[in-house]
């Protein structure tokens, strides 16, 4: 598709995401995933071509099986404008087909060429105050600037027609980690996209002022020009909803980008091939990217990923077990996901981030832990360590001097245990819960404070509640195409923030509970419409009759005040970071009231029924302590305690297929767990039948069929 440098409007993204939509193999699975498997990350151009044929025969001996190459490979594969080379790549990928190596090729749009960025610096993205970025690092280029899609459309069109059928490529990733390292940008060619996709969204100044609430600080615009992207131009802070809608923006960026080259690349390549990318980042709507525009979706999970080596961590943190709550959103973008890049040494950059190497189960144990959560593919990243550049202490398996490790044998036992595991393969998780998302409040947590603090304090309480009670549970995203029968496979769904509210959300949420769910509502919920603006109607809003009452007062924990606390059939609610007091409408019970605080005696939480279910209000925020007395109440909590008793300090993960039942167990502390199994079950790690007490090691991991 010839590129017009002229148009950098919405109307032509819009057309790259059509076009890939309506070619994307309805239906289509990624064969690839039908067979657990491991891989690892490689980048034959940061070593001399003599040791090849050894690191394939040494990968293929400790069982890995496909390599990723290829997504920083630009400068090699065109060292200067035009002139295309790909002996490089031909003479390893013809190796990796000689010794039965598959390949995953990356498209190289994440790190472009200094020719090219230095001969054409629009297409260089920009920082908050508008200075532009300079070449030497990686994703500092920008995804509206044409030139840089004409670029990346030409690369990508040329490494397709060239290996579109290489018999050892059986994938190809886009880019790397779309909306990484920035999700803001900044430059003159997005400020052009972002008006053009006002222009399509709103058609009118009107409207866009109306919608936005411009009157507000006399913000009214006159000419589509006056407005831009949200430089620090504004000394107080931007409109929220032009935030709103510019984190819109950025995702139908990054989505008509990764559209482009998938486009390009189904042109070319052979069916059997397929098409990911290396998720999960924000300000991206990566559900409709994994459904509409890709086959798959890889995750790159790093559970200990370095902050600091100063940090202080407990079990009580979950700390490299906290990496599960990020799986499980995988899970809810693609049931049955890969993971490009698993953590195998210790990660850090020269001039920031440092941790601790991997203690001796540990690698393992972090892979197990994809696999426990859905992964039918690890790739480790990577095979060495690089000697030179940014990354030098992002650690893979093997050390800069090569030698066989301590890191290198895990890995082996990690691929023999996987063959143990094969049954598992394509098993759904067993989620007793869900937790309902949508995009909109999503990106608008990420822009309002407010919003923001009692989202993330939520999120991490159910997660933490869960692991402490072993209850599996699912991230559930609410889509134009969510049907109420994919709600009731959940007998119990939270739905802890819906600050933005659409009626058509509000009757999929009324049908699911008339038809026997249990709705459970938080705090903040229904208070703006799409916009962003707070309509004048009490809260929840447009939840108002599903929940059968009002919020008659609202207010965050005040730093001078202990946390307030209610009781609800006799034990104790924590309710903290933000209280409400609702008003129980006629029909409606009030199952707990405020036993202190200013709001003492006030209602705080409410039950309503509707049809067979029912719906909880709790005007709090679900900390820790208040989602497990929500979960025990509610009866979902310990599931499998017939099965296995395990400490909290074991994660408990189920997966289910045809009524047959699997349970990992992971044990993340460095001293032995004991477990008790309620009945005799297989261990599918060591083929024995096993009952009553079972010693889990330190950093180990037991399978079992129920």
């Amino acid at each position: 598709m010839e590129l017009d440098r002229t148009q950098g409007n919405a109307v032509y993204f819009c057309m790259f995401l059509k076009e890939s939509e309506e070619k994307h193999r309805e239906g289509d699975t990624m064969d690839f995933l039908k067979k657990l498997s491991v891989g690892v990350c490689y980048y034959p151009e940061h070593w001399d071509e003599s040791l090849w044929p050894s690191d394939l025969e040494r990968m293929m001996k400790n069982g890995i099986r496909t390599v990723r190459i290829g997504e920083f490979g630009w400068s090699i594969m065109e060292k200067d404008e035009g002139q295309f080379d790909f002996s490089f790549f031909d003479r390893f990928l013809d190796l990796c087909s000689s010794v039965g190596m598959q390949v995953i090729f990356g498209t190289p749009s994440a790190t472009p060429p200094a020719w090219l960025t230095c001969r054409y610096p629009e297409t260089l993205n920009a920082n908050v105050d508008g200075v532009i970025y300079r070449h030497g690092g990686r994703r500092h280029y920008n995804y509206n600037s044409s030139v840089y899609r004409e670029k990346v459309a030409l690369m990508v069109t040329k490494m397709a027609e060239h290996w579109g059928s290489h018999p050892a490529i059986v994938g190809w990733q886009i880019d790397n980690e779309l909306n990484c390292e920035t999700n803001d940008f900044l430059s003159k060619a997005d400020g052009e996209a972002f008006r053009s996709f006002l222009r399509e969204k709103y058609e009118t100044l009107d409207a866009l002022n109306a919608a936005w609430g411009t009157v507000f600080w006399s913000q009214t615009y006159t000419e589509w020009e006056q407005i831009d992207v949200p430089h620090t131009n504004a000394i107080a802070s931007h409109n929220p909803s032009l935030l709103l809608d510019y984190v819109r923006f950025v995702s139908h960026s990054a989505l008509s980008f990764c559209a482009m080259q998938t486009e390009i690349l189904r042109q070319w390549i052979e069916p059997r091939m397929f098409i990911t990318t290396n998720g999960m980042f924000g300000r991206m709507d990566n559900h409709r990217m994994a459904r509409e525009i890709l086959d798959g979706y890889m995750y790159d999970s790093y559970p200990n990923f370095a902050y600091g080596i100063d940090q202080t961590w407990s079990a009580e943190d979950l700390h490299d077990r906290g990496a599960s709550m990020n799986l499980i959103k995988v899970r809810s973008i693609c049931p049955h996901f890969g993971i490009m890049e698993q953590q195998s040494g210790a990660n850090g950059w020269y001039n920031r981030l440092e941790a601790s190497m991997p203690r001796p189960g540990q690698l393992k144990l972090w892979a197990m832990q994809s696999v426990a959560h859905g992964a039918d593919y690890v790739s480790f990243f990577r095979w060495r360590t690089s000697p030179v550049g940014t990354e030098i202490y992002w650690h893979g398996i093997l050390d800069y001097d090569s030698r066989d490790n301590r890191r290198l044998g895990e890995v082996a036992d990690f691929a023999q245990s996987l063959e143990k595991l094969q049954e598992v393969c394509g098993a759904e998780a067993d989620a007793r819960f869900g937790v309902v998302q949508t995009y909109d409040n999503l990106f608008d947590a990420d822009v309002d404070h407010w919003h923001g603090r009692v989202q993330r304090a939520s999120e991490e309480g159910i997660f933490e509640a869960a692991q402490e009670t072993h209850t599996t549970f699912d991230f559930v995203d609410l889509r134009d195409e969510t049907r109420v029968e994919d709600l009731l496979r959940y007998p119990v769904l939270f739905a802890p923030h819906l600050v933005i509210l659409r009626e058509a959300e509000t009757a999929l949420l009324r049908a699911y509970v008339e038809a026997g769910g249990v709705l459970v509502v938080g705090c903040r919920t229904g208070y703006k419409d799409t916009t962003g603006k707070c309509p004048m109607q009490p809260m929840p809003g447009l939840m108002r009759e599903l929940t059968g009452t009002t919020v008659e007062e609202y207010t965050f924990r005040s730093p001078a005040e202990e946390m307030a606390e209610a009781e609800w059939d006799g034990k104790k609610l924590h309710v903290d970071c933000f209280m409400e007091s609702l008003k129980a409408l006629e029909g409606t019970d009030v199952l707990a009231r405020y036993t202190s605080s200013y709001l003492k005696g006030e209602p705080v939480v409410t039950e309503r029924r509707l049809g067979k279910g029912r719906v909880l209000h709790f005007g709090g925020v679900f900390t820790r302590q208040a989602a497990r007395r929500f979960l025990k109440n509610l009866k979902v909590a310990e599931p499998y305690e017939d099965w296995v008793k395990a400490p909290a300090e074991v994660e408990v993960v189920g997966r289910v297929r045809d009524g047959q039942h699997w349970l990992f167990l992971l044990n993340y502390l460095p001293e032995a767990q004991e477990i008790r199994l309620g009945k005799k079950m297989v261990s599918l790690l060591s083929g024995e039948e096993e009952d009553g007490r079972v010693e889990i090691p330190p950093y180990g991991v037991a399978v079992y069929r129920v």
